[in-house]
This record gives structure tokens, sequence and C-alpha cells, in this order.
């Protein structure tokens, strides 16, 4: 593996809620802990024929979020029904959430529009891989739930599709 991409799996790791991850491939595995200071502590394995490195790299803590101000009425009996036969796509990775192709492009899909089943309705980047994510439904997107350029966790719902 290259040091960008490792310092890449940092990254990801402390803008996450994730408290620990473990990557191996080929002979390489790096174990990332994240302490309750916020400090991230790595370790990389190699083969056994390449020294060890351990290592720790202090990493500033993410901005804690705000606390909304005030307090949402309840929602009506037949929103929560409604929101309940939506399908929601959700993300098969953790990545960066991206709505177009391109930055001058415009969105895949966007509140309104129909879909299918192999519709491409956004891109998860990780580790400067581009994924499509199709909707894996048929249908009519009811909410964006991400923002572009948002990092998003692996399950965590991008979208709320009404399934035709």
């Amino acid at each position: 593996m290259k040091v960008q991409e490792i310092r890449e799996i940092i990254k990801l790791v402390d803008q996450s809620n994730i408290g620990e991850f473990v990557f191996e491939n080929e002979g390489t595995k790096i174990k990332l802990k994240k302490t309750e200071m916020g400090t991230v502590i790595h370790q990389a394995a190699v083969a056994p024929d390449v020294v060890q490195a351990n290592a720790a790299v202090e990493v500033k803590p993410a901005a804690a979020p705000e606390v909304p101000k005030a307090v949402e009425p309840a929602k009506p009996a037949a929103a929560v029904t409604e929101q309940e036969n939506l399908h929601k796509i959700t993300s098969p990775m953790v990545g960066t959430f991206y709505q177009s192709p391109a930055p001058d492009s415009p969105a895949y899909v966007k509140a309104g529009d129909k879909v299918t089943g192999d519709s491409i309705v956004c891109i998860v980047e990780a580790m400067k891989l581009f994924n499509e994510i199709e909707a894996e439904v048929s249908g009519e997107i009811v909410e964006v739930l991400v923002k572009e350029g948002q990092l998003v966790e692996y399950g965590q719902p991008l979208f709320l599709v009404k399934p035709e």
C-alpha cells in the first residue's frame, strides 16, 4: 500500500463514527483504533520478510455535532406510516457521496425523478475508486438524505424511494 492510501484511510476513519478498523490485503494488515481523546492509533504490519512499523498519529477530533435549538414537533401518524412504506437506498461502503459524475454535471437523480432497478442514483468514492450506486428498485425518488461531498457510513440511507 502507498502512504497516501494509508493517510486516506486514517482520514476516513477519523471523520466517521467507527471506533476500530482492520484492513488485510496480500500480507499487509492495517489496524486503526480511536481512543477517547480522538487520537487515531495506527499499526501497520506487512509480510514477515519486511520490517513491521508502529506509529501513533495525532488527529484533531471532529467538531461536535450541532444541537438543535428547537424541538421538532412529532410527525403525524399518516406521515410515519407513509415513510414505513418507502424503500431506502443505502451505502454499500464507507466513502464520500457524490450526486453527479462530475462537478459541472447535473445530478443523477433528484426528488420526484422516476428510477428503475438498474438506474444509477449516485457515486460513493472510497480510496480513489468511484463506485456507481444503483436504485435496486423501481419507483419515485422521494428524498435525497445526503449532501454532496458528505462522508457516508456503510448501510447509511442515501435516498428514500416510493416503490411502484
